[in-house]
């Protein structure tokens, strides 16, 4: 699914936080693949946008969590992913992220990025 940003306010918020959720994203699922069974790699993907997948497997099982999908539950408030991609969700920009003067604001992003992909882990199944 694809967000939807409504203002021009929150197009220029969303731009600034994508990039550092990005790079946050990566080094936090490095950090959980470290004390992790699951071995990750990444497969790049072009439908139905461009984007990155992170795929996951451990003995037989695998899976694939979208790193878009994960940078959007960072940057916006209550960001659900849904299995179509081609439905666009009217999103808001989690401003908390985002300091007094207009930056980023690093700490909040890192916990609240370690949050999100320490999830991704917890609800791997036990195999």
């Amino acid at each position: 699914m694809k967000p939807k940003i409504t203002n021009m306010v929150a197009w220029q918020q969303a731009e600034l936080l994508m990039q550092p959720a990005f790079l946050r994203v990566i080094d936090n699922i490095r950090k959980q693949l470290e004390q992790s069974v699951w071995k990750g790699t990444y497969e790049e993907v072009q439908y139905p946008y461009p984007g990155y997948l992170l795929c996951l497997q451990h003995r037989d099982y695998q899976m694939s969590v979208n790193l878009w999908d994960l940078c959007y539950q960072v940057c916006f408030v209550d960001y659900q992913p849904t299995h179509s991609e081609l439905e666009s969700q009217e999103v808001d920009i989690d401003t908390s992220l985002i300091d007094e003067t207009g930056d980023v604001d690093w700490e909040r992003l890192e916990v609240k990025t370690r949050a999100v992909v320490e999830q991704v882990f917890a609800d791997l199944p036990d195999v």
